[in-house]
This record gives structure tokens, sequence and C-alpha cells, in this order.
């Protein structure tokens, strides 16, 4: 029991802070790609291509090469490259290209018709990021992190095959090495759940985003 608790724990640190991490840089990504594309309030068609090619070449890398490939940037930010710490630095990694695509294509379903009604107000851009673009957008972010952090838990297990610790390298230990079929089960039913409560927690609160959404203001 002991060592599931901890896999458990050590699952939850790298799903929360790469969660975080990915979000707290991707969110900003996403607004910059939709403030630059070519159709943006603030065209920047150079900008906006070099970015989205980064974020489209990172998107395309499978998570345990991009894992390998990041080792030394774990090596240098953690002092290791393995451990369940290490790991939060290649799953965020990992995470932000795909958040910032996320979160680019929910800004995006914002009515155009507002934003033009706050640029006629006199509104600046960065007004209309804070009180219209993301508040409109609200519920389709939440949904876009609901998707990220299920993507994240489902890389985690992956990385403790390799080093990473938690349910994933629990799993390997008795599923593969010591051949416990009853232990590598609940390692499996552990990681169902959590992904069914991420699951659960996103759609309600998106939902009631939806319901309890207020006018957005200038």
């Amino acid at each position: 029991m002991h060592d599931f608790l901890k896999a458990t724990g050590e699952t939850l640190l790298m799903v929360g802070a790469s969660s975080l991490f990915s979000v707290l840089v991707g969110l900003p990504l996403g607004v910059l790609l939709v403030l630059t594309r070519p159709e943006g309030l603030l065209p920047k068609p150079p900008f906006y291509r070099v970015i989205d090619v980064i974020i489209n070449v990172l998107r395309s890398l499978p998570f345990i090469i991009l894992m390998i490939v990041v080792f030394p940037l774990s090596r240098l930010l953690i002092g290791r490259a393995t451990g369940t710490v290490a790991t939060i630095v290649p799953l965020a990694v990992a995470a932000i290209p795909f958040v910032a695509r996320i979160m680019e294509q929910s800004l995006l379903e914002v009515d155009g018709g507002v934003l033009d009604a706050g640029l006629a107000c006199g509104a600046r851009v960065g007004q209309l990021v804070f009180t219209v673009l993301i508040p409109e957008a609200l519920p389709a972010l939440v949904n876009g992190v609901t998707i990220t952090v299920i993507n994240i838990v489902g890389n985690s297990a992956l990385a403790g095959a390799i080093g990473g610790g938690g349910l994933g390298d629990l799993a390997v230990r008795y599923g593969l090495y010591r051949r416990d079929p009853v232990k590598l089960l609940v390692a499996v039913v552990i990681t169902i759940i959590l992904v069914q409560l991420v699951q659960f927690g996103g759609r309600a609160l998106e939902n009631s985003l939806r319901r309890d959404a207020p006018q957005a203001s200038l």
C-alpha cells in the first residue's frame, strides 16, 4: 500500500507542477498567436510564422524522444535527469506547445464583432485581452486545460517507464519485471480514477462557467 501511495503522490506532483507551468507559458503564447496572426489585432506575420513553426515542431516530437532531448535541461535546472522532480521539466516542455495551440483555438472562437466594438470604444489591446478575449473564451480555455492535464497524466505514466517515478514506474516494476498482474491492475485502476476525476472536475467547472458567464465589460 505504501508503494501505491508514494507512486500516486509522485504522479500528482509531476502532473500538477507541469500542468501549472505549461498553462503559465502556453496561455500567453496562445494569446500572442491570436494577436499577431495576419488577421489579428496586432498583426506581425513574420513573428507569428516563427512561433507557429516552433510549436508545430515541438508538437510533432513523440514524448519519449522529447524527454531524452530535454535531459540536459533537466540536469541543468534540477541537477539530475531522472526522478520525479526532474521529469516535471520534459512534461512541461511537451505540454507547452499543446497548451498554446489549444489556447489559440479557444480564443479564436470569440466573436470578432465583440473585439471590434471594443476597439471602436477606444479600448486598448491589453484591455481587450483581459476584459473581453479571455473572459469570453474561459469555458473553452477550461476545457483545453482539462484535456492538457489528462494528456500529461498519460505522459507521466510513460515517463515512469524510463526513470520518472510515479504510477508508470510502479506499473513497469510490478507488471513487467515482477510479473505481478494484481499490482499492475491496481496501478492501472488508480491512473484511470485520476483521469476520470480530472475529466469530471473540468467538465463541471466548464459547465458552471457557461451557465454563469458574466457579460464582458470594457
